[in-house]
């Protein structure tokens, strides 16, 4: 079967795709810049994501839904939503908290790092999430254009695997062109959480009597996957869904500032004098 993909699902692909990449530098020379945040706390935030999200919640999610529980777990809604946000919610926010004890525990006395620590980890997850999925999607849907369908199924022996590729296909050609900037939408609003979750964490930490922080990041974390999951089975409507999780955003945004008005240092985020000329 043909397909063809509308040159403006083609163009917006490659504009998420370019979102994808730069978000997360600009997130970096804006807290850098701005506030002259280390540069080490960005990097761990990366690594946090890569290691306790794609790599230790992948391996549990592979164990757990493989199992004879898995299928309960996936034919409820709430119960999915629920498995999966709680898993987010541990893995990410337990990764969050390992690291500000040990690797940054000596960039503990800045607070503006907590926030270069969020835009780290939530810069890799745009990166992981939107950027590498768009630029396969683009390469895909050029390849598709130019009628090389042929070429990326031809070592694909396994009907299984055929049979996604295909659908693949059907889903570039058929989707509607706004829909591939909806990505780009939503990682706004996971960046804003993610910045927020890491300052809870982060004066969970830090702060004497603030511990019970860290769980509330873990609950609110859970919630706010639990309904993403839950609302993307039951909403057709996929703005309807932005708007709810820009609102969840919102509301915990909202939490973190009243944390960080009564818990930062006096001078806040505010950035360091530059150094004089020839110093």
């Amino acid at each position: 079967m043909e397909y063809q993909v509308p040159a403006l699902s083609v163009v917006f692909m490659g504009i998420a795709a370019l979102a994808g990449v730069a978000i997360p530098i600009l997130l970096f020379l804006y807290f850098r810049k701005r506030y002259r945040a280390d540069a080490l706390p960005f990097f761990i935030g990366c690594a946090v994501f890569l290691v306790f999200a794609l790599i230790l919640e992948s391996l549990a999610h592979n164990l757990i839904l493989a199992s004879p529980a898995g299928a309960k777990i996936q034919a409820d809604p709430w119960l999915f939503g629920a498995y999966g946000g709680l898993m987010a919610g541990l893995f990410e926010e337990v990764g969050r908290f390992l690291a500000f004890k040990s690797v940054l525990k000596k960039k503990l006395g800045r607070d503006v790092n907590a926030l270069m620590y969020g835009a780290g980890h939530g810069g890799f997850e745009v990166l992981a999430v939107l950027g590498l999925t768009m630029i396969s999607n683009l390469t895909v849907a050029s390849m598709i254009n130019l009628g090389m369908t042929e070429q990326l199924t031809a070592n694909v022996a396994d009907p299984a695997a055929l049979a996604q590729m295909q659908a693949q296909f059907a889903a570039l050609a058929s989707t509607a062109p706004a829909m591939f900037l909806a990505g780009v939408v939503e990682r706004f609003a996971a960046v804003a959480l993610h910045l927020s979750f890491s300052v809870l964490v982060w004066f969970a930490v830090k702060q004497k009597g603030k511990t019970y922080l860290f769980p509330l990041a873990i609950l609110l974390h859970a919630l706010v996957d639990m309904a993403v999951v839950v609302l993307g089975r039951s909403v057709s409507n996929v703005w309807l869904i932005e708007g709810a999780v820009y609102v969840m955003a919102a509301a915990c945004a909202l939490v973190a500032l009243a944390v960080w008005k009564r818990c930062a240092s006096p001078e806040g985020p505010q950035p360091e004098p530059a150094p004089p000329e020839g110093a």
